[in-house]
């Protein structure tokens, strides 16, 4: 009998997130024959997409419209599949329905792994509302480790992407996985993100020194790109 593909569900406060954090990791469960599945809690139309304000006689629907369709455009290059829920953002509020509609995501899915931000970010206060979000629809989605009334999925793992300053978010990799493979789908993420295009550079050196690091931690010097997570969870094994 044929097993079902494995599935990777990522949490993205805001719709470009997805690709700066966790586009390899994405490419790379996509390329052993796995599912990805991104939710965008809303576009950053108004904390995310200051060269987009610049333009004149700008609007709030207009800039939602770009966002969304670099969002699909970097999900396809990544052969992802992408929700947005247009929460808003700046302030993100994930309300009561919005939780239930990201459970509901999670039952649907059936991941094994889920993707999300870091618990805490000093400088941008969308992050740490879309983790908190994820916790608590994952914990619903799977049951809470009881028997319940509804539907549930077994466990999936649970890790944080590398906030944008790891060390004020309480950051610590304990996870390094190397996207050397599917470094061009990465940039071909990035460069669909055009209202922040400034950080690609900023991301992709990133991805180098996470590279030297993962290097130091193997012993394995063919490792030229890496992504950085920290899991939230034990892992259970059946032997070390």
């Amino acid at each position: 009998m044929k097993r079902a593909p494995r599935t990777l569900l990522v949490v993205s406060a805001h719709s470009a997130d997805f690709v700066w954090r966790a586009a390899g990791a994405i490419a790379t469960f996509v390329a052993r024959g796995g599912r990805a599945h991104v939710v965008a809690l809303s576009y950053g139309e108004r904390g995310e997409s200051g060269e987009l304000w610049k333009e004149p006689d700008q609007t709030e629907a207009r800039v939602k419209e770009i966002r969304r369709g670099e969002a699909e455009a970097a999900a396809a290059a990544l052969d992802a599949e992408l929700t947005s829920l247009d929460l808003g953002d700046y302030p993100l509020v994930v309300d009561h329905a919005a939780v239930e509609q990201l459970t509901a995501l999670i039952r649907e899915t059936a991941p094994q792994v889920i993707l999300t931000h870091a618990a805490r970010d000093p400088f941008n206060p969308d992050h740490g509302v879309a983790h908190d979000a994820t916790v608590r629809a994952r914990v619903l989605a799977s049951g809470a480790g009881v028997a319940s009334a509804f539907e549930t999925v077994a466990p999936p793992e649970l890790l944080s992407f590398e906030p944008h300053q790891p060390e004020l978010c309480g950051f610590v990799p304990t996870t390094f996985l190397d996207i050397t493979p599917v470094w061009e789908k990465k940039v071909a993420a990035m460069e669909a993100m055009g209202a922040q295009a400034y950080l690609r550079q900023y991301y992709s050196e990133r991805a180098e020194h996470r590279a030297n690091h993962a290097r130091r931690s193997s012993g394995r010097s063919d490792i030229r790109y890496a992504e950085a997570f920290q899991r939230e969870l034990p892992v259970v094994v059946d032997t070390l």
